[in-house]
């Protein structure tokens, strides 16, 4: 595998993101106000993670790893890179259920739904009675 660079996106390249998510994350959309991280491979973008500000935190969503990187590391060496983005508020993610260690590995520690604070609670209540087995994590500096 060629080697993997770890870098903030530059805004120009949301249109190239959006086909990814659109070939592999159909209900993911990344949005001008988001920060993403990506993971290219011969400048080629071969994961991708946004950050979400919501008030005075921020919701790390929409993590996707094209299908022939997965099992990697990948997905955790993207979270590691984007640790200045993670730093800046206090991080929330809704993962999915089967994803949860994954993001244990990176430093989230797994939350009771009712801990997440109002201006995103009602967001998860929204995405989990949609059918989404989701598990609310807090990011915690020293978990890891």
């Amino acid at each position: 595998m060629n080697e993997i660079i770890y870098r903030q996106l530059d805004p120009i390249r949301l249109p190239v993101v959006n086909r990814i998510y659109k070939d592999f994350y159909p209900a993911g959309k990344a949005k001008r106000d988001e920060s993403i991280w990506v993971a290219e491979s011969n400048n080629s973008i071969v994961a991708s993670v946004r950050f979400k500000s919501i008030d005075d935190v921020q919701l790390l969503t929409g993590m996707l790893v094209i299908p022939e990187y997965r099992l990697k590391g990948i997905a955790n060496e993207l979270i590691k890179a984007s640790h200045s983005q993670i730093m800046q508020k206090t991080c929330y993610c809704f993962a999915f259920q089967e994803l949860e260690k994954l993001y244990q590995k990176s430093g989230f520690v797994t939350i009771e739904a009712e801990a997440l604070p109002n201006n995103i609670k009602q967001r998860f209540f929204r995405y989990a009675n949609s059918g989404k087995h989701l598990i609310p994590m807090l990011f915690i500096e020293d978990s890891h």
